[in-house]
């Protein structure tokens, strides 16, 4: 039973693009891309420096190009997609819907944009950031987040969760941190997954209106709770919705577990939810795809491993 599994922003690095523009077709796909974005993505995944494209309205759609471009050199296709369950983390579920076939490429591409760029707005409103919390006890961890009126942004698990708020309320947490462990500050334009992104919620809201959705193909996971969402609809709302909302990870891990998964591939640029696989997932065959030379491996672990539960869709909308 195979995964696949989409990064969020934070994995771009410098350059990650380039090997994937040079397959047949790609850079044709990422003109037309560019103009749906509204971006140069091909300079951004090729030249640009690490500051420039840690800018979360070049982050996204970058990111989320990047999934499509390597999931349709692994399939052919979008539509040709074998896999028994897709899930991203963060801004890698609107690739997630994509290939699930919930939103076209184009349209989870322009809402990305425009996710971006609210979510960019919103950040600058307000001075917050987020804060990696590494080990300790899980439940005095939560406990010291909620006490310092920070939000668990992301409950990564594998003893992984990153707190989220102003710059005041996470150096506060900071001079208080919980016993044994570790704290990381991550280099993010804002407190996403918040409430402080509550005015991004409103510009994507109003974008998604105009966009339909289709029910998935393929078994589709929410960060809102690790859910299995069979309609298209839904998955949108709760696209919209979480960007203020928590993602839990740790929730959508517990599902592909429960769910039997065997074999679990990340699109680029990857490692990140395969470093939290290798610990929670203990067993299953890991594949972090950053380059075209990983699509051969990838292909075989898809002959292997996909369609050994197919996802009903039947009386779904």
């Amino acid at each position: 039973m195979l995964a696949i599994v989409a990064p969020g922003q934070g994995a771009q690095v410098p350059g990650f693009l380039a090997p994937w523009l040079e397959l047949p077709g790609m850079p044709e796909l990422f003109e037309r891309w560019s103009k749906v974005t509204a971006l140069d993505l091909p300079r951004y995944g090729t030249t640009a420096g690490a500051d420039e494209i840690r800018d979360t309205a070049i982050a996204q759609p970058l990111l989320v190009s990047a999934g499509f471009a390597a999931a349709i050199a692994l399939f052919g296709d979008l539509d040709s997609a074998s896999a028994d369950v897709v899930a991203g983390h963060s801004v890698g579920e609107f690739t997630a819907a994509g290939i699930a076939g919930v939103l076209t490429p184009e349209d989870a591409l322009s809402l990305v944009a425009e996710r971006g760029r609210g979510m960019a707005e919103a950040a600058a409103a307000t001075a917050t950031g987020m804060t990696a919390v590494l080990g300790g006890d899980r439940a005095e961890v939560l406990a010291a987040i909620e006490a310092a009126g920070l939000t668990p942004a992301n409950d990564n698990g594998s003893g992984q969760i990153v707190a989220a708020g102003t710059e005041e309320q996470l150096a506060a947490f900071a001079d208080s941190k919980p016993d044994r462990a570790r704290l990381r500050p991550l280099s993010v334009a804002g407190a996403f997954h918040t409430e402080h992104m509550a005015p991004a919620v409103q510009r994507v809201e109003a974008a998604a209106a105009s966009i339909s959705a289709a029910a998935p193909r393929i078994r589709l996971l929410s960060n809102r709770d690790g859910a299995v969402v069979a309609d298209g609809n839904e998955y949108l709302d709760r696209l919209v919705s979480q960007i203020s909302s928590p993602v839990r990870w740790d929730a959508c891990t517990q599902t592909l577990a429960d769910l039997g998964i065997t074999a679990l591939i990340e699109l680029p640029p990857a490692g990140t939810l395969v470093g939290l696989a290798k610990r929670a997932l203990r067993g299953t065959e890991l594949l972090a795809v950053k380059t075209p030379d990983d699509v051969d491996r990838a292909r075989d672990m898809i002959a292997e491993h996909a369609g050994s539960s197919p996802f009903e869709t039947e009386g779904h909308a």
